[in-house]
């Protein structure tokens, strides 16, 4: 999706922000961020124009979007920002840490559809206003490949290469991730 999103969007750069505790995961098993940093590592390495930023992994939580949108505007102040999330968390935006914020701050929010997923803009309009005129919905397919999914699938001893890069999948069965 990030290379749908660099292409039909002509973007110079993708930066992919990790967090170390994400805030709305506190009770869920995060895998360590020094593996989910090597993963991606792996994944972007031959995509021109991705980067992994450390603005989120190096600095002390909690890790709020609207502080590090704010944070990456402050070190590219002529930059264009444009966020990309997936169609369910935009419908779940207004429950975020200071969401009109983050709105504001924002140039473009892109959006991912989902199968079966339903964000109502007009319902979002009241408690965002200025949300509509940020929003562009990629243009592309519908994957359904989710972490927790591979996961799921590694454990359960199931096929999961082909929903990942060859060298992250070659590194998880080399580590013997996700088997437990």
């Amino acid at each position: 999706m990030a290379a749908e999103a660099q292409q039909q969007l002509q973007l110079d750069q993708v930066l992919w922000v990790l967090t170390n505790y994400p805030p709305h995961k506190k009770a869920l098993k995060i895998t360590p961020i020094s593996i989910r940093v090597r993963l991606v590592e792996l994944t972007i390495r031959d995509h021109p124009g991705f980067v992994l930023s450390r603005i989120e992994i190096d600095r002390e939580p909690p890790h709020f979007a609207v502080d590090t949108v704010a944070l990456l505007k402050g070190q590219a102040p002529k930059s264009t920002f444009y966020y990309l999330m997936g169609q369910d968390s935009l419908g779940d935006l207004p429950t975020w840490h200071r969401p009109k914020d983050f709105v504001s701050l924002c140039d473009v929010i892109i959006v991912i559809p989902r199968h079966g997923n339903t964000c109502y803009l007009k319902m979002l309009d009241e408690a965002l206003p200025d949300l509509r005129e940020k929003v562009f919905t990629l243009n592309s397919p519908k994957i359904e490949i989710s972490s927790s999914d591979i996961r799921t699938k590694i454990k359960a001893g199931m096929h999961y290469q082909y929903f990942l890069t060859g060298a992250a999948f070659r590194f998880i069965r080399a580590n013997n991730l996700y088997q437990d």
